[in-house]
């Protein structure tokens, strides 16, 4: 038995099982990150020391013999834009690189006192601003599926994909503003999902646009997903956006069961962009189809015209805030700032506030068209990325494709999962399961029962070379 290719559930059990100890599986995983981080270049920062003093704490809990939640003693990485007051941030920057935190993110507390055990923080897109995972002067994950051709980790939790795909951990914290957590999982073969703008709060957490920014975990299993969801979303009172959510226990919905009479929607296949690569489009429709073999009501249907033209207009928005965020420092040119950022960045520079303005009130008109639209339906399923992991070298930062298919749902306020659906010459895809607002236990329970028919979440990329 391998600890690192067990998903936070198998590991709970092993622990309440006593087959294994939190310190055993910290152990193992270290030593990991120590053959391989060299090469895949996940973490900005390890906290090994820090890791085997919480693990064994852990462990000396459980030997106490009084009740431990489900996450207790169990490993999990973050994103180097969760804060930890007193550590090193840097929200991806080169500028932010002695940055250290005054205050801790509510996403780290609330997994911190869930007894989970940070191994580190992980590199991440610039700003959280990018869909391939590059970055230029802290250096882009390497993805785990090719070690011959250093191809994109999808963006921007690049390292989060990259670690928790090479079993370097078994779960981490990604975010999503425009797809940045369904992204990566999609060119690193992982389970994301991006939950309900409100459903984990965002205090402590450095922001890309306060608009559409969501936190969400990145894991290999829907189970994973539905537990650290559970630790992770509730009120909080630093985060008003937080509080009007309805509480729920997401992992039952991650348990075996029918999903049969729920009603998918997939869109007219003409509806897709040109530059579907034609194995994700198989994929996806290999999704559907298993879908229907599972007794859901499988449609497919035009979604409303503007749907897939919302990637533009979501861009527009998370620019604006981006640059209200960084004005101070964006155009000086003796800052470390990578190019395609700053690029992107300054596009809203010229944009007038009463542009802004109207840009928030369509977001409105939208969601309430959408809403009305989407009523008879239970999920929508969509490819998460058109192409699979391409070449780093043959980035085109300008190009739209990797978060046209996903930035629709962070325009809508939707949620999704998602999910590994297949490979290409070896690489991965995936599809995503889009929810109404709030719907994460709907999602999830389609999610489950798609795992449990098929096998691509079991997959792993071959570490052979690095001496794994």
């Amino acid at each position: 038995m391998n600890l690192h290719d067990l998903t936070l559930a198998e590991l709970g059990a092993g622990l309440a099982a006593k087959r294994f100890s939190s310190r055993e599986i910290v152990d193992g995983l270290l030593a990991r990150i120590e053959k391989a981080d060299g090469k895949l270049h996940a973490f900005t920062e390890l906290y090994a020391s820090e890791a085997r003093a919480l693990a064994d704490a852990a462990d000396a809990a459980r030997a106490s013999g009084f009740p431990l939640g489900p996450l207790h003693g169990l490993p999990v990485v973050y994103k180097d834009l969760c804060d930890i007051a007193g550590r090193v941030g840097t929200g991806g920057s080169k500028m932010f690189e002695k940055r250290v935190a005054s205050e801790t993110s509510n996403t780290v507390e609330r997994l911190t006192a869930a007894g989970m055990v940070p191994l580190g923080k992980l590199h991440m897109v610039e700003f959280a601003f990018g869909g391939w995972g590059t970055n230029p002067l802290m250096g882009a994950p390497w993805n785990p599926w090719d070690l011959a051709t250093h191809r994109v980790p999808g963006g921007s939790s690049s390292g989060t994909g990259v670690a928790v795909a090479a079993r370097l951990a078994p779960a981490g914290i990604g975010s999503d503003t425009g797809g940045s957590v369904r992204i990566p999982s999609a060119f690193n073969g992982l389970v994301g999902l991006k939950v309900t703008f409100g459903r984990i709060g965002l205090h402590g957490t450095i922001l890309l646009s306060w608009t559409f920014d969501s936190i969400g975990p990145m894991a290999r299993s829907v189970e994973d997903c539905a537990l650290m969801l559970n630790a992770l979303a509730a009120p909080d009172a630093r985060d008003p956006t937080t509080l009007g959510q309805p509480l729920e226990d997401f992992t039952l919905a991650a348990r075996p069961g029918s999903i049969e009479g729920m009603r998918v929607v997939m869109p007219d296949t003409a509806q897709l962009p040109n530059f579907m690569h034609p194995d994700v489009v198989k994929a996806w429709q290999a999704a559907g189809l298993t879908f229907e073999s599972l007794g859901a009501t499988v449609e497919a249907v035009r979604v409303p015209d503007w749907f897939f033209d919302l990637s533009r207009p979501a861009g527009t928005l998370i620019a604006s805030e981006a640059y209200s965020l960084h004005r101070d420092y964006i155009e000086d040119a003796s800052k470390p700032i990578g190019p395609a950022v700053r690029s992107r960045t300054l596009a809203a520079k010229g944009l007038p506030t009463a542009a802004y303005a109207e840009e928030l009130r369509a977001v409105a008109d939208r969601r309430r068209a959408f809403a009305d639209w989407m009523a008879p339906y239970d999920a929508l399923l969509l490819p998460t990325v058109a192409v699979p992991a391409i070449p780093l070298a043959e980035v085109d930062e300008t190009s739209p494709i990797p978060g046209y298919l996903t930035r629709p749902a962070n325009y809508l306020g939707l949620c999704g999962l998602a999910m590994p659906s297949g490979n290409s010459g070896g690489l991965p895809l995936g599809i995503q399961i889009v929810g109404k607002p709030f719907a994460e236990s709907t999602i999830l329970r389609l999610g489950k029962a798609f795992q449990d028919t098929t096998d691509h979440h079991r997959r792993a990329p071959d570490l052979t070379g690095l001496g794994l």
